[in-house]
């Protein structure tokens, strides 16, 4: 089911707020078919004691929160509160006729208004169910994305119809990855079709570039040939899940609102929706313009996934294409360090491959090529040393440095880059960096459990004492990520 296809009904409850979360109504069930329940709303809405919450109420099945029913006993450690979380957050689809996609084996969903399995969240929550040996759950969720990756031809943001336009970061490669540390060579063997389909679709259009026309979908073609990546959603509308808001920030904007509702779209692909990351003026998101940019993140990752293709290659036998993937990893790396490396600042940074320059936003992304294994020695050292002086906090690692209204600006921190950042200093033998972020960030975690029970989405890494806030709705519990990290780190050795 496409939420769309309510036409007028669906646009009437999402622009009159029937509810609080533009999120629930794209979450709800019918009960009839499409073209009953809109020939009832066409009917109905002409009486005077119509009343729009009550009709939906009447037609679909309300969705739930991911962990309904369920209480914290904050007299149980952390450790032991995520373990029995696991259980609560693991899910598996049944046929409802809604918007969300089946899948074939059980996931874990991240908690709260998040309902489904999430791309790159799994990622971080997989770190955690390894150190709680749930292996065959990992496996359960690498088989689910390898399903959509042949169902689809990309892992789409979540299992949700209204997320088939666009994916999240490409983590999938190290997922297999990780699950090949425990199931030996053989699980990258056996999923390198889908990291190749993977692969495919995050350079679709490579083919059609030239000078004259630089970018297509996912693939950008730099000055002098060099081929790197960007995010992008295939629709140009509001986003369906934040429908209201997403015409808000094109009422504020001066530009072609297909092009601003594109750039929204893309910064929802990175994960970072929403950040000052993607803004010309940090404190206005209708100045958005994420197509426009060759994010850090998205090229280590896509490194990674050049690098395992090369291994897999390799695996099989297949050895001139394995070469081949060897080539595209190292002109990448160097393409990184020619555009995304700014000498002036000793960092990295994203670039604006549409005026030709940095963007001049530098961000707790600089973690990644660390992440990733793309930094020099003499660069990992640079990049350290700009995150101990401007990014690490007393709670974690702050994702920006600037202050504002976005959930992906400071004073936030959110688990993924306090791995890639423990992880990166780990990677270039910076251990007592590294030390610090797990120390600081653990200790937020076990804080705001000890006060509230929960542990959550987010967290105000600069005052711990006040709780994150900022985006499109309130900060969630749960939470799939969190738990991950905060296992992970526990049992780093």
């Amino acid at each position: 089911m496409h939420i769309e296809d309510f036409e007028e009904l669906f646009v009437d409850v999402q622009t009159q707020r029937v509810f609080k979360d533009q999120k629930f109504f794209p979450d709800c069930v019918p009960k009839l078919s499409t073209n009953e329940i809109l020939d009832y709303y066409r009917s109905e809405k002409k009486r005077k004691d119509f009343k729009l919450f009550e009709f939906c109420k009447k037609y679909f099945e309300m969705p739930s929160s991911a962990a309904t029913g369920f209480v914290s006993d904050p007299s149980k450690a952390v450790k032991e509160h995520i373990n029995i979380l696991w259980d609560v957050l693991t899910k598996q689809t049944e046929e409802s006729g809604g918007t969300q996609i089946m899948l074939p084996h059980q996931f874990v969903v991240p908690g709260g208004r998040f309902r489904e399995v999430y791309y790159w969240d799994s990622y971080f929550t997989m770190l955690g169910l390894r150190v709680s040996k749930k292996i065959d759950l990992i496996e359960s969720m690498v088989s689910n994305f390898a399903y959509l990756i042949d169902e689809y031809g990309f892992i789409p943001n979540g299992n949700r119809s209204y997320f088939l336009s666009r994916s999240q970061p490409p983590f999938f490669s190290l997922m297999v990855e990780l699950l090949s540390e425990e199931k030996g060579k053989d699980i990258l063997i056996k999923y390198l079709p889908q990291l190749e389909k993977e692969y495919q679709f995050w350079m679709k259009g490579n083919d059609k570039l030239d000078k004259k026309n630089n970018a297509e979908s996912h693939v950008v073609r730099m000055n002098d040939g060099e081929i790197l990546n960007r995010y992008w959603d295939n629709m140009d509308t509001p986003r369906q899940e934040a429908f209201a808001d997403d015409l808000i920030t094109v009422e504020k904007s001066k530009k072609n609102s297909k092009e601003i509702f594109r750039h929204i779209r893309a910064a929802a692909e990175s994960g970072w929706d929403f950040s000052s990351r993607w803004f010309r003026d940090e404190n206005d998101m209708s100045t958005i313009y994420t197509t426009d940019i060759i994010p850090l993140d998205l090229n280590c990752l896509m490194f990674h996934l050049e690098k395992t293709l090369e291994k897999g290659y390799e695996l099989t036998k297949q050895k001139e294409i394995s070469e081949k993937y060897n080539q595209r990893a190292t002109k990448r790396m160097a393409a990184i360090h020619k555009y995304l490396w700014e000498e002036n600042e000793k960092t990295f940074v994203d670039y604006d491959f549409v005026s030709c320059r940095p963007t001049g936003k530098i961000t707790a992304a600089i973690a990644h090529p660390l992440f990733l294994n793309v930094a020099t020695k003499e660069q990992s050292m640079h990049v350290v040393k700009r995150l101990e002086n401007n990014f690490l906090k007393s709670g974690g690692l702050v994702t920006t440095l600037s202050f504002n209204e976005q959930q992906w600006d400071a004073p936030n921190g959110w688990a993924p880059l306090q791995w890639a950042g423990f992880k990166g200093a780990m990677n270039y033998g910076l251990e007592e960096f590294a030390e610090k972020i797990k120390k600081n960030w653990i200790s937020t975690i076990d804080n705001v459990y000890k006060r509230t029970g929960k542990i959550t989405e987010k967290y105000n890494v600069v005052e711990t004492g006040i709780a994150a806030s900022g985006g499109e709705y309130p900060n969630q519990d749960g939470f799939g990520w969190t738990n991950g990290v905060y296992l992970k780190l526990k049992a780093y050795d």
